[in-house]
């Protein structure tokens, strides 16, 4: 049986989580004079040092003129804060202050902490801190949540108390050493229906387009693609997914004169990449769905990012559209339009965040140049798979065997764009590589790019459980074009891929193996085949768990 053991220190060791700081419904002020929060509300007046003041502050602090940004059941900040700066009149009393210093440490505190739902500035921290995940509502909350919605007469359905049992915590806590979930997962069917039906609650950028927004000069773009068009989708139970909207119709190939770090991200292809990673039986790829997606009422109509807000339009033939803005791209030319609010899109289950399940970046060694002139080492010497092995942790462990899955997968899609890889830093050396981002994969399905496998033609090693794998799928009664289209049969967006690419993955599969069986017959395939972690099974036992 696989080790199925939570992610350590991800969420079953709850002393590694900061405990949420005491909350006061009245503090008081420097005169002595005691300030009591309206409506039941902790949002006490106080004071700073010097002449600015600080009101709508969450809770007090121990000592006068302080005070602790906290929000009910999860904590920001647990100590102290002295006030600095003044803060802009908002609505209900939802402030806090605009500038703070925490020590010697400044803390800005976010604009939409004062005048958003107040609901969705709990979310920003049910992920850092599930202390919370049993703790019923609070009435100062649930009087935020009436109070809010009559005053700008929302619509939007009231967000659900955070549960234990909800399918995106369920799926980060069966995270284990064997993959991102166990074979048969319950939870992940859950998920893909969560993600599938629930309402959006808020829409924004995600955090590294955040930091890199305003890095470019807007006049300048040399990527007419619109390469990085994503956002992330908060929904009702809390769950986050990365969206990727429809930029390329399914019919259509790349051009042959697109370079490969130019190409478009295509939603499709990581809807198919999931499917194809559930069936080669890695399980590294996060789960992922395909959506209708009203842009206008699940995105613009629930963010609160100006900026997002800013890049919306309707076209002449009367769509709802919206574009990336800088670093990648800033012309309407660019955008993505709905019909006139429908937009296709895949979602993507966010894992666990970096502070709870920390996660490395490895440049991947057969990395490709990235210009249009140049090659790498690798592509000019067919020996350098003997440089990478005196390398650690290529030398001792099975990294570079995961190496040489993830070139087969992403042959078999088509993927010319892994330049890094990453995996958890709590599984070690031995640990999974995540299949990340895969939106460049099937689109070519004319040709078939054989530098990809250059580490199995390389290094000549594969896993005895991925060759087992790759052998069944090649037999008639489980063809891997047979067994993917009936698994994207499933996908709301269904029919995924158009048949020249379902096509395309069992001539792939025949190269695959037809590179395998020449490094066996040069080398042998006691040199060739190795016995990794899982344990191997016969074809027979795989034919078995296909057919359940």
């Amino acid at each position: 049986m696989p080790d199925l053991t939570p992610l350590p220190g991800a969420y079953s060791t709850p002393e590694l989580l900061p405990a949420p700081p005491k909350l006061l419904h009245s503090c008081t002020n420097l005169d002595g004079a005691e300030h009591r929060a309206p409506h039941g509300i902790t949002s006490p007046t106080v004071p700073s040092v010097g002449q600015d003041t600080c009101k709508g502050v969450t809770a007090c602090g121990d000592t006068p003129g302080t005070a602790v940004l906290a929000l009910p059941r999860f904590g920001f900040p647990t100590h102290p804060i002295p006030c600095t700066g003044r803060i802009p009149k908002c609505s209900l009393h939802l402030r806090a202050c605009s500038s703070c210093s925490c020590g010697a440490l400044p803390v800005l505190v976010p604009r939409e902490i004062c005048c958003r739902r107040w609901w969705e500035a709990i979310m920003e921290g049910t992920e850092n801190d599930l202390h919370g995940l049993t703790a019923p509502e609070s009435g100062a909350t649930s009087v935020r949540h009436r109070l809010y919605r009559q005053e700008l007469n929302l619509t939007l359905p009231a967000p659900l108390p955070l549960r234990a049992e909800a399918a995106w915590l369920q799926f980060q806590l069966g995270i284990s050493r064997d993959g991102l979930y166990p074979r048969s997962s319950a939870a992940v069917s859950r998920l893909l229906r969560d993600l599938r039906d629930l309402p959006t609650v808020s829409a924004d950028y995600s955090q590294d387009e955040k930091a890199l927004l305003g890095a470019c000069d807007c006049s300048q773009v040399v990527k007419p693609s619109g390469v990085h068009l994503k956002l992330v989708l908060r929904f009702q139970d809390f769950g986050k997914a990365m969206f990727k909207p429809m930029r390329q119709k399914r019919e259509e190939e790349t051009p042959e004169d697109f370079f490969y770090f130019v190409d478009f991200q295509r939603h499709n292809a990581e809807i198919a990449a999931f499917h194809l990673d559930r069936i080669l039986d890695f399980r590294r790829v996060p789960p992922t769905v395909g959506r209708l997606i009203n842009v206008t009422k699940e995105i613009l109509e629930v963010t609160k990012n100006e900026v997002l807000q800013s890049v919306f339009f309707v076209s002449p033939a009367s769509n709802v559209c919206f574009f990336a803005k800088c670093p990648y791209m800033c012309k309407t030319e660019y955008a993505v339009c709905g019909s006139p609010h429908l937009l296709e899109g895949s979602l993507s289950a966010f894992l666990p965040s970096l502070n709870l399940a920390p996660r490395l970046s490895i440049p991947n060694p057969w990395i490709r140049s990235y210009s249009f002139e140049g090659k790498e080492e690798w592509e000019v010497n067919p020996h350098y798979c003997n440089t990478v092995k005196e390398i650690y942790p290529y030398s001792n462990s099975n990294r570079l065997l995961n190496i040489v899955d993830m070139a087969i997968f992403d042959f078999l899609i088509g993927n010319m764009d892994r330049h890094h890889y990453e995996m958890f830093t709590k599984f070690g050396d031995d640990g999974f590589l995540l299949h990340l981002d895969n939106a460049r994969g099937f689109g070519r399905h004319s040709h078939d790019e054989l530098s990809i496998l250059a580490p199995l033609s390389q290094c000549c090693v594969i896993k005895r459980s991925t060759w087992l794998r790759l052998q069944l799928l090649a037999e008639p009664e489980y063809r891997l074009s047979e067994v993917m289209r009936e698994s994207l049969l499933q996908d709301p967006l269904a029919p995924v891929l158009t048949e020249p690419h379902l096509l395309a993955l069992d001539r792939r599969l025949q190269l695959v193996l037809g590179a395998v069986g020449k490094c066996i017959d040069t080398f042998g395939e006691a040199t060739v085949v190795a016995n990794d972690t899982a344990q191997p099974r016969s074809p027979a036992v795989h034919r078995a768990k296909l057919d359940t």
